[in-house]
């Protein structure tokens, strides 16, 4: 299952950017694994998206459980699951197997 996941700040700026380096930590060592896709911040910079490939919302509450930004209570999330329809060729299959190839 595809989840797009917004991560809105909910405490000061500069609480956030002390936990970026665990963050970005998390970010790679998910991204390695194959759970998040593409992530980045928001272009007002009030937060942050990405999308995951999770086989359940239980898996990916567990992966967005061990992210600092979620231990230190410095984001909120809305999370978004989604079957994919359509996709790019040169987007990986297995993201989204019953996504036609166009």
């Amino acid at each position: 299952m595809l989840y797009a996941v917004i991560l809105t700040y909910i405490r000061p700026t500069e609480e956030v950017h002390s936990h970026l380096d665990t963050h970005r930590d998390w970010l790679v060592e998910y991204s390695k694994q194959g759970n998040i896709i593409v992530a980045g911040p928001l272009e007002d910079r009030t937060g942050g998206a990405l999308l995951a490939c999770c086989k359940d919302r239980a898996e990916l509450d567990n992966i967005l459980a061990k992210d600092s930004f979620h231990v230190h209570r410095l984001v909120s999330y809305e999370v978004r699951p989604f079957t994919g329809a359509l996709r790019a060729g040169a987007f990986p299959a297995n993201w989204a197997p019953e996504a036609k190839a166009i």
